[in-house]
């Protein structure tokens, strides 16, 4: 190989104080874990000498501990988009000491190239094989990959032997043309493929290649528990009903379903369902519950932007690469939260609410209002070219202290337009075709918590009489409880 061999500490030593870093991956799978970690620790070395080290990040979603959490902690992070999930760099944002722009993850590739942001000067890849002219292997996740190599004035390859060569050709990697000279892009059916099995890059920008072998920190997932399982029950069980009345094909459409907890016992409780068919999935993030889906053959194809499943899982995958190869594909995040081809392919999305109101309206990011937690990930991608919009959430939290459905949310991602179905442990309000205040008593009903059920009807019979019976007097009253007294139950209307 004709590429200059560096230690993590060599090549972190080209990046200096105020320079924009792109990485590969999406989640924890597939992102560079050497390299910035280095980066981290030369930060530390700077910091210590009173100078200046933080530098802009750009990836495809959040990242593991030795990428978000390493230089969080090192307070090394000027700036932070699209995404992020762990708990030192959700502190940073939220202090202010690092700057963060919540962005749709579809949309971060195509404003890059567009000039809208600072263009990355490196970019830092997590790869199974590399080959003397240029062509990158991704691991196990894409991200925004192809456009930050193609931005990156150098490159810096973490080859890391945990994943096997053999992965070539899961991938498909396309990169679309900006407008005014954008086609269509060509996916009309899950398993199209539509680009090469590996990102292209010109050889004289790899400054270094660091050889690794470092297993994904993609953390395993909590249990199934009693409201996990019977909110997944409520979603197949109304996806089977759509299709019995002849809303959704006999054929069944293509799942897009969401990361975390939920989004396992979802699929689940659709593989067990016998009156859901064998399905497809179109989706960003291919998590455990799929592999064991797919061997069964409940699951026929699935393409996503990344393998984020536990190592178990992963392992599982790589022994029998011949059979995974064939029904899973890797994309970058631009064409795989794409919202030209989910309208196309007709989805059925699935994703988590933090926070949902009596209205339809959706809050996926912020605690109060005001905190952020993740971001909104690719959920609006989604939600908005929906064949139908599905959003999930236990109904109460922190032992019933907090409702996750209040009079109006203090924040709004997805708003009512958007929004057709909300499910919960208790069960489904359908507010397809209904105006405001069937809303409210539809959610009210069917989805909020026993103990909140009053409190919450009693807000709407005290509302002024308008199209959105909205009191601009006591809309937040359960959120004020929260902050006052930790408990929303203490509200008063």
């Amino acid at each position: 190989m004709n590429y200059k061999v560096l230690t993590a500490e060599q090549a972190a030593e080209f990046i200096n104080n105020g320079d924009a870093v792109s990485f590969s991956g999406f989640t924890a799978a597939g992102c560079p874990k050497a390299v910035p970690t280095a980066v981290a620790q030369r930060a530390e070395a700077f910091h210590v000498q009173g100078k200046e080290f933080k530098i802009g990040m750009y990836t495809g979603a959040s990242s593991g501990d030795s990428l978000d959490g390493a230089l969080a902690k090192a307070k090394a992070i000027l700036f932070r988009t699209p995404y992020q999930s762990t708990k030192a760099s959700r502190e940073a944002l939220n202090s202010g000491e690092a700057a963060y722009f919540d962005m749709h993850l579809s949309v971060l590739a195509q404003e890059l190239r567009y000039g809208f942001m600072q263009k990355p000067k490196f970019c830092i890849v997590e790869a199974c094989d590399l080959t003397d002219d240029g062509e990158i292997v991704p691991t196990s996740g894409v991200g925004n990959l192809p456009t930050f190599c193609c931005l990156a004035d150098y490159i810096i390859v973490e080859l890391n032997a945990a994943h096997p060569k053999a992965l070539r050709g899961m991938h498909d990697i396309y990169e679309p043309k900006d407008p005014p000279v954008r086609d269509v892009l060509p996916v009309f059916k899950v398993s199209d493929r539509i680009g090469v099995p590996y990102v292209k890059v010109d050889p004289k920008k790899i400054i270094g290649v660091v050889h690794t072998n470092l297993p994904n920190e993609v953390g395993a997932f909590t249990p199934l528990d009693e409201v996990t399982e019977k909110i997944g029950q409520n979603v197949a069980n109304f996806l089977a009903s759509e299709i019995k009345t002849g809303r959704i094909p006999s054929s069944f459409l293509p799942i897009q379903s969401g990361v975390g907890n939920i989004a396992n016992a979802v699929l689940a409780a659709l593989g067990n369902n016998q009156d859901i068919p064998n399905f497809e999935m179109y989706t960003e993030v291919i998590q455990d519950s799929v592999v064991g889906l797919m061997k069964s053959g409940r699951v026929k194809f699935a393409s996503g932007c990344s393998l984020t499943v536990s190592n178990e899982k992963l392992e599982e995958v790589y022994a029998d690469l011949d059979f995974f190869k064939q029904r899973i594909v890797l994309r970058p995040q631009e064409i795989s939260n794409n919202p030209e081809i989910a309208r196309r392919l007709g989805l059925i999305t699935i994703n988590t609410a933090l926070e949902a109101d009596i209205f339809g309206n959706i809050n996926s990011t912020h605690v109060l209002g005001t905190k952020m937690m993740n971001g909104i990930g690719g959920s609006g991608d989604f939600t908005r070219s929906a064949y139908i919009s599905i959003f999930t959430t236990p109904s109460t939290a922190k032992g019933g202290a907090i409702s996750a459905i209040v009079p109006q949310v203090a924040h709004t991602d997805h708003s009512e337009h958007s929004v057709k179905i909300l499910i919960t442990e208790h069960g489904i309000a359908d507010l397809r075709g209904k105006s405001p205040i069937q809303r409210a008593n539809e959610i009210i009903e069917n989805c909020v918590a026993p103990e909140y059920k009053d409190m919450l009807r009693t807000y709407i019979a005290y509302a002024p009489l308008a199209h959105t019976p909205m009191n601009i007097e006591t809309c937040f009253e359960m959120h004020k409880a929260l902050k006052n007294t930790g408990d929303m139950r203490n509200a008063k209307f």
